[in-house]
């Protein structure tokens, strides 16, 4: 079985505290975006798992995805084996086209992938995918949602998708414990409106961009971001802010032909560029 798994991003992330376990409480929302990954995901009588993994030479430079027991997806994959007592083995194979280090949910994504093909290939299901990673419970659903706790606290919102976005990322990437620590340091930070952007998604969508925002933006400051937005503005995007921790950037354009001359220029200074748009589904069977 073969699915198109889609990225997301968070059109809005704040960090509202740290829970007694030492997890950071977060409140969002997610919006899954057309940039993919290709998930494959066979059953077989081998009683193992195997992971194959097709990356970009331009991925790679950045962040090489391993191809074994410590990929998320492996997990997702023995994990579900496991829950429900089954002996055959499992062949995945995942050709990527998110980028790593981005906040886009790649990984999580192509768990939550190989979660949704072994649930169709078996007729089972397995319980708390959250322990997995944080962002996998989304992807199980998709489209646009406000997320609470540590990512767990999942409520669909109004459809937001067909936006035209450009998403870009430079060379710099930035470890999610290190944006959570530098979180930690900072003092009386500015915070998103997070609930007055649900609000405006279900009431006035096409003022929802005002109230994008994200609190790692003032804990990160990666050179790269800040050059990104400031070109995606330059071009007419009505909001751009980094998604997640970093260190891809989005931003929200009324037209396409605006969109594809910023995604452009753009790639011609050396960034990852793409043009997409909000969707509705994670996952697309192909």
């Amino acid at each position: 079985m073969r699915i198109k798994a889609a990225a997301k991003i968070n059109l809005a992330l704040d960090v509202t505290g740290v829970l007694p376990n030492g997890y950071h409480s977060i409140e969002s929302v997610f919006q899954t975006v057309g940039i993919y990954d290709e998930v494959e995901v066979e059953l077989d009588d081998s009683g193992i798992i195997t992971l194959n993994c097709e990356q970009p030479e331009a991925f790679m430079a950045a962040d090489k995805i391993p191809c074994d027991e410590r990929n998320i997806a492996y997990k997702a994959a023995d994990k579900f084996l496991r829950d429900n007592s089954l002996n055959c083995g499992c062949r995945i194979h995942i050709k990527k086209g998110i980028p790593s280090q981005a906040g886009m949910g790649g990984g999580s994504t192509d768990a939550a992938a190989v979660l949704y093909c072994l649930q169709k290939l078996t007729g089972k299901s397995i319980s708390a995918p959250e322990k997995l990673g944080a962002d996998v419970p989304f992807f199980l659903t998709g489209g646009t949602a406000y997320v609470e706790g540590i990512g767990e606290k999942i409520v669909p919102i109004a459809d937001f998708s067909g936006k035209i976005l450009v998403i870009a990322k430079g060379a710099e990437g930035v470890s999610t414990a290190e944006a959570y620590r530098a979180i930690d340091m900072l003092e009386n930070p500015p915070h998103p409106q997070t609930r007055e952007l649900v609000q405006a998604i279900q009431t006035a969508p096409d003022e929802a961009y005002r109230y994008f925002g994200n609190l790692f933006e003032s804990a990160v400051n990666l050179g790269e971001v800040a050059d990104i937005k400031a070109r995606m503005l330059s071009h007419g995007a009505l909001s751009s802010v980094m998604t997640g921790s970093g260190s891809a950037v989005f931003g929200l354009f009324s037209d396409r032909k605006s969109a594809e001359i910023c995604t452009r220029e753009l790639a011609e200074n050396g960034f990852f560029s793409q043009v997409c748009e909000t969707v509705a589904n994670s996952f697309t069977e192909i």
